[in-house]
C-alpha cells in the first residue's frame, strides 16, 4: 500500500494550528508539525515535529522535505511579517511542497483599511506566483478574541460607529482547514471567505456578550483622535497602532460586513454565530 501523502501544518501550538492538528491526529492523518520550540509541540498519534522559523530558509527548506501539502498559519504580527511569510513560501517550493493552504484575511487588499489585510493581500501574492497550487481561507476576525476586546471596566473601545462585522469562530475556520487538507486537489486555486452567519455591530456583540456572561460589556464608539490617545499608554510601535485603530475603522466602512455560506460550502455543516459560539464555551 502506498504511503499516503504527508501533510505538514504551522502553528500546532496556537488556536487554530492546534485544532487542525489535534482533528488530522484524530482521523489517523500522517502530519509534520513545524514549530519554533520543539518543547511546546503537541503530542499527537502519527506526527513528528520538525523546528524551523519562517525567517530561516534553510530551516524550513529541511523541514518541508517530504511534505506534499502545507497548511501555514499567518505568522504573529511584525513590522516584517511579509518578508518572513515570503522566505518561507520560498522555501515550501525549493522543498517540492505541492499545495498550500494559508490563513488570509477578508477583504485583503494592497488598499485594505484593516492594515494588517494588507499583509495578508502581499503574502496571497507571494503564494500565487510560487507555481504550488495554493487554497486561501479568508476568515474574519474571531469571535474568540471579542470578550478580550473589553477592557477591565468592561467596555469595548473603537472607531466601528455602527458598522457591522461578520465575525468567524477558529473552530469553524479550523474545520474548514481541515476538509480542504483532506483534499487539497478539490479546493485547488480558490479563495473562501470565512464568515459567521451573521453581520453584528459591537454594540450588539457587547449585548450578547453581556446576557451570556451576566456582567455588563457595552460599546463606546471613539474618533479617530480618541482611539489613537486612548491606546498610546502602551507604548507600542505606530505600524501595531494603526493596525488596532484600523480594527475598527474597517468595521465602520463596512469592509468586514458580508456574509459568505463556504464555510458550509466547504465543511458541509453550517458556521456557528455568535449566540452559538458563546454558549458553547459558557
Amino acid at each position: 500500500m502506498p504511503t499516503p501523502p504527508l501533510i505538514a501544518v504551522t502553528g500546532s501550538t496556537g488556536a487554530v494550528g492546534g485544532r487542525v492538528a489535534r482533528d488530522l491526529a484524530a482521523r489517523g492523518i500522517r502530519q509534520r508539525l513545524l514549530v519554533r520550540d520543539a518543547s511546546r509541540a503537541p503530542s499527537l498519534e502519527g506526527a513528528e515535529v520538525r523546528v524551523a522559523r519562517y525567517s530561516d530558509a534553510d530551516a524550513a527548506r529541511a523541514a518541508l522535505q517530504g511534505v506534499e501539502t502545507l497548511f501555514m498559519v499567518s505568522a504573529s504580527e511584525t513590522a516584517d511579517r511579509v518578508e518572513h511569510h515570503r522566505t518561507f513560501v520560498e522555501a515550501a517550493t525549493a522543498a517540492g511542497v505541492r499545495s498550500i493552504v494559508y490563513t488570509s484575511f477578508l477583504a485583503a487588499a494592497p488598499d485594505a483599511v484593516f492594515t494588517l489585510g494588507r499583509d495578508h493581500a502581499a503574502t496571497e501574492d507571494v503564494i500565487r506566483s510560487s507555481g504550488m497550487t495554493w487554497t486561501l481561507l479568508r476568515d474574519n476576525f474571531y469571535m474568540d478574541m471579542m470578550e478580550l476586546f473589553a477592557g477591565d471596566d468592561g467596555v469595548i473601545r473603537g472607531p466601528a460607529g455602527e458598522g457591522r462585522c461578520s465575525l468567524v469562530s477558529r473552530s469553524d475556520v479550523a474545520a474548514t482547514a481541515v476538509s480542504v487538507l483532506l483534499d487539497p486537489a478539490a479546493h485547488a486555486d480558490t479563495s473562501y471567505d470565512l464568515t459567521g452567519p451573521e453581520a453584528l455591530t459591537l454594540a450588539e456583540v457587547a449585548e450578547k456578550i453581556s446576557a451570556v456572561r451576566g456582567h455588563p460589556v457595552r460599546f463606546v464608539d471613539e474618533s479617530l483622535d480618541e482611539a489613537y490617545a486612548s491606546r498610546a499608554a502602551f507604548g507600542a510601535p505606530r505600524w501595531q497602532v494603526d493596525a488596532w485603530v484600523s480594527t475598527y475603522t474597517a468595521i465602520a466602512g463596512g469592509d468586514l460586513a458580508a456574509v459568505s455560506d463556504d464555510v458550509e460550502r466547504v465543511t458541509g455543516r453550517p458556521a456557528q454565530s455568535f449566540d452559538e459560539f458563546l454558549g458553547a464555551v459558557s
